[in-house]
């Protein structure tokens, strides 16, 4: 079956972050596989936030009455199928997994952005890395994020997820979808939660590493499921030294 074209699809949070967080040339990922795996799940519960599939009430992450298309159908059906509901941390730790990484990869091949690549040690695949096959997705990400770095700091704040209650009836989002700030040349709400999210798993400033990153700290605290990672990976990586001290 041929690949559909890459420049036709916008990709979603989990795509976006994945193929930034991928070496271009060896297909490698830019951070610990723990922090990769971590973020996907928060670039997950984003990606469901931004479309209004999910929502944060109080402490719990909650699905909403809506039905969005959407490629992350199996996560969204794992949330509405629970009998209660979790954290944000919770299911960043539920949703983080090898499976979701590589279902991510295969769903940015059949695009035919990444190519996947075996390695074989004794007759026998090993591992496999996904170098990228077209760079122009990701040079829109690139372009589109220096854009919004490089602004005002004005025009860098996190989206607004207060709609007006009949906004099925306006024509507004839903609840529970980031809107971006208007006004000529302000960044769009989903570059704005990538930002987050890449922040988050400290993975902005080396991408950009001319870029002030000061309002990109406190997009990631802010924003529940970048800061949902952060807090995933502050434990991980606190369970990493009480082991070594062992």
């Amino acid at each position: 079956m041929n690949a559909e074209p890459a420049q036709t699809t916008e990709l979603n949070l989990p795509q976006a972050f994945l193929l930034l967080a991928t070496n271009d040339t060896t297909g490698k990922p830019e951070v610990p596989v723990y922090a990769l795996r971590t973020t996907l799940a928060g670039a997950i519960l984003a990606e469901l936030d931004l479309i209004g599939a999910v929502e944060l009430q109080g402490k719990h992450v909650v699905a909403t009455d809506t039905s969005p298309a959407t490629s992350l159908r199996r996560e969204l059906d794992i949330i509405r199928g629970k009998s209660r509901p979790h954290s944000p941390k919770r299911w960043v730790s539920m949703l983080e997994g090898r499976a979701e990484v590589q279902r991510v990869y295969e769903g940015l091949e059949s695009l035919g952005i990444v190519e996947q690549v075996g390695e074989k040690h004794l007759g026998a695949f090993r591992t496999v890395r996904y170098p990228e096959k077209d760079h122009a997705p990701e040079a829109a990400l690139r372009k589109r994020i220096e854009a919004a770095l490089s602004g005002p700091h004005s025009d860098l704040e996190l989206p607004d997820t207060t709609v007006p209650i009949d906004a099925s009836v306006t024509g507004a989002p839903q609840p529970g979808t980031p809107v971006a700030a208007a006004g000529p040349g302000a960044p769009d709400a989903r570059t704005i939660v990538l930002i987050a999210l890449l922040q988050a798993a400290g993975l902005l400033g080396k991408l950009f590493p001319a870029a002030d990153l000061t309002k990109a700290d406190e997009l990631a605290k802010d924003y529940w499921p970048a800061r949902a990672v952060e807090d995933e990976l502050r434990m991980i990586r606190l369970a990493e030294q009480e082991a070594a001290t062992l």
